[in-house]
């Protein structure tokens, strides 16, 4: 695809066809770790997980009330039943339960046989260990069988599930203690560029502070990834080498911000041509047109734009998807919807954008959305009060209000 506003005369990348390369270049690890229960949030599981007891282990209770034998029972009128003793959960009842008596039982109370019945206590009449059934009462009501949730040998979660909190739960309630996870994904990130300043040091005339580290420090931040930070590397084409080689030797993945354009000291694809293999440079996006991808060695490269918007778009849209891959997780879409755009909205032919955007929705359920202001690649302002992502096709030529449009909700965000 050409673009229109750009000097390039061979046709960009699309992205989808970015994604569908890098994807096609990258393969799921291998290696596994076993990690405790309670450190297993986030972390991709790396095989099939089996039941080691059943849950419920037991025939329980659900409800607080009196626990009986349908068999014995009359329905067609009132009955009574003597109570003879009382089950707490922990704490079963260890007598037995003759014809014309019933247990008092709380929840999650060992139900002993020969009973199958427990009936809500707001249901009954009680006096003097004496309790009086209504005509309504129904029989196998509020018991919870034993491996009703999960049978004992059953599968209980499959590979490569990303373990939440209730997962976790889960695992626990069927005495799972350890858990075999696949290794963290080992990921190196740095800035690049002689104009980019630390945060704990004054800006000299030219200088501007360095906040892709932030940003890229804050959208690795998940359990399945482990992160290095390695600072800023000077406009130098040597110093970027030696760092690109050192990194690729200790790590799956290397980001870098800045330096994949085109100016005399932008050197990411020369230094990479030279000591790795360059897969494509430059796609039809905006912001992120000058992104550069490749290997060196076993080492997946990712060489960002250094405007701070498109590198989280570029971040969220080509590199998050490889890293999950990376991580064992099978591809996924984001989640789309289309809104009545209340904005005009400029673009011009040539590349797919992605404008930042306010969702909302009304009492009818219907979306709308708005810019969330100047959509530069070097506003982060509107980035951070968007929640959306506002995208344009190629061919698209801007927006009225009132047109129909697709927007992505952003990771984490939640419609107004």
């Amino acid at each position: 695809m050409i673009d229109f506003c750009s000097q390039d005369a061979k046709p960009l990348l699309l992205v989808d066809e970015a994604i569908a390369k890098i994807q096609a270049s990258v393969t799921s690890v291998k290696e596994q770790e076993l990690v405790d229960l309670k450190n297993a949030l986030g972390r991709v599981l790396a095989e099939d997980v089996y039941a080691k007891v059943p849950s419920p282990p037991y025939k329980n209770s659900a409800m607080d009330g009196y626990a009986f034998c349908s068999n014995e029972v009359n329905y067609a009128q009132d009955f009574v039943l003597k109570v003879v003793g009382t089950a707490w959960a922990g704490r079963p009842y260890k007598g037995e339960v003759s014809s014309g008596q019933c247990l008092r039982i709380f929840t999650g109370a060992l139900v002993p046989e020969p009973l199958d019945s427990v009936i809500m206590q707001e249901h009954v009449t009680v006096s003097d260990n004496q309790v009086q059934f209504p005509l309504t009462t129904q029989p196998y009501q509020n018991i919870r069988k034993q491996g009703e949730d999960v049978a004992i040998g059953s599968i209980v979660l499959e590979a490569n599930k990303v373990l939440s909190a209730m997962d976790l739960g889960l695992l626990a309630s069927v005495g799972i203690e350890k858990i075999s996870v696949i290794r963290q994904i080992k990921v190196a990130f740095f800035s690049t560029g002689d104009e980019l300043q630390t945060l704990d040091q004054p800006l000299a005339c030219g200088q501007i502070y360095d906040s892709n580290r932030y940003t890229l420090n804050g959208l690795l931040n998940n359990p399945q990834y482990s992160v290095v930070d390695m600072g800023v590397i000077a406009d130098d084409p040597e110093a970027l080498e030696t760092s690109f080689l050192k990194a690729a030797q200790h790590f799956d993945v290397i980001i870098t911000t800045g330096g994949a354009s085109v100016g005399d000291a932008d050197y990411i694809e020369e230094v990479l041509d030279r000591c790795g293999q360059v897969n494509f440079w430059k796609l039809a996006i905006k912001p992120g047109k000058p992104l550069a991808f490749g290997k060196i060695g076993r080492c997946h490269f990712f060489g960002l734009p250094g405007n701070p918007v498109a590198v989280v778009v570029t971040f969220q849209y080509l590199v998050e998807p490889a890293l999950k891959k990376l991580a064992g997780l099978v591809a996924s879409k984001k989640l789309q919807m289309f809104a009545t755009s209340l904005s005009s909205l400029n673009k011009s032919k040539g590349r797919q954008e992605y404008q930042r955007g306010i969702l909302t929705q009304d009492s009818d359920g219907e979306f709308f959305v708005s810019s969330a202001g100047k959509q530069g690649s070097n506003i982060l302002k509107s980035m951070s009060q968007a929640n959306c992502y506002i995208v344009l096709p190629v061919d698209c030529q801007g927006v009225k209000e009132g047109d129909k449009v697709k927007v992505d909700l952003m990771p984490g965000a939640c419609v107004v």
